[in-house]
């Protein structure tokens, strides 16, 4: 294995598991399922789902780009990325949803009383919404708290710390952050500290929108075909449209750091 390609793949070993991880850009992938993510967060931790909208804001944002570096985990939330890595040689051999994972991660739960979750993010009454349907279906009252925050929470010292006390009073053991990147993210670097019984943060974007049905979701077969990207674009295209078109800087620096040219921007 050439040096370029050790510094670019590694294995990561960890709770017994070993996995493989590629760095695109900057920064590092882990190829897990979903059902690998479950089993990792049993022992607690911190879950970002990268995709290129994340990636765009890394080489922008400093503090985006240290909350990543300490994420315990990164899946891979984007066939764009999935693909990027194959196609620059990094191929991973799986990827998972911030949507897959929080459902998959509730009804695995149903039953266990000693894990409770927390929801942020979404609209006002979107998260609430969420809650409801989570405990009708998951049989009891597994969610424990809501809350749709203000567009400017983020660096909101008050906000910040009225909602910090919200979690703290839930007892949840898990907390779903749903504000889009960079803000999730960086949130939770800022504060997880700050919440001492929480054990399992998930950044993961709209998935509290698609858990109240606020959002449909793409059909399965547009899911499984790659194109739930159009199905975005063509619901919202006020929100995905500029999104999904920054792809193409993502593919420009993807196709640079395959040649090894791509730089860092200084943290």
């Amino acid at each position: 294995m050439s040096t370029r390609a050790i510094e670019n793949v590694r294995l990561r070993s960890e709770k017994g598991r070993t996995w493989r991880q590629a760095r695109i850009l900057n920064a590092w992938v882990d190829s897990l399922t979903v059902d690998d993510v479950l089993d990792l967060l049993e022992h607690g931790g911190v879950l970002f789902t990268i995709n290129p909208e994340h990636l765009y804001q890394l080489q922008r944002n400093a503090e985006f780009a240290d909350a990543y570096r300490n994420a315990t985990y990164v899946s891979c939330d984007s066939r764009y990325v999935y693909r990027a890595l194959r196609l620059i040689g990094r191929g991973i051999e799986h990827r998972a949803s911030g949507s897959d994972i929080v459902p998959a991660y509730w009804r695995r739960h149903a039953a266990n009383p000693e894990v409770t979750m927390f929801l942020l993010g979404a609209k006002p009454g979107v998260a609430d919404k969420a809650r409801d349907r989570i405990n009708r279906l998951a049989g009891r009252e597994i969610v424990v708290g809501a809350h749709g925050p203000s567009f400017d929470f983020v660096d909101s010292e008050r906000e910040s710390a009225e909602t910090i006390d919200m979690i703290n009073r839930s007892g949840a053991t898990c907390l779903v952050v749903g504000l889009g990147a960079p803000k999730q993210e960086i949130w939770i670097h800022r504060n997880c500290s700050k919440v001492p019984d929480v054990k399992v943060f998930m950044g993961v974007g709209a998935t509290i929108d698609y858990e109240a049905e606020a959002v449909k979701r793409a059909p399965e077969w547009m899911r499984r075909n790659g194109l739930e990207w159009v199905y975005r674009v063509l619901t919202e295209p006020r929100r995905y449209g500029r999104r999904y078109a920054r792809n193409t800087e993502f593919m420009w620096l993807a196709f640079l750091d395959r040649l090894g040219l791509y730089k860092a921007p200084r943290s």
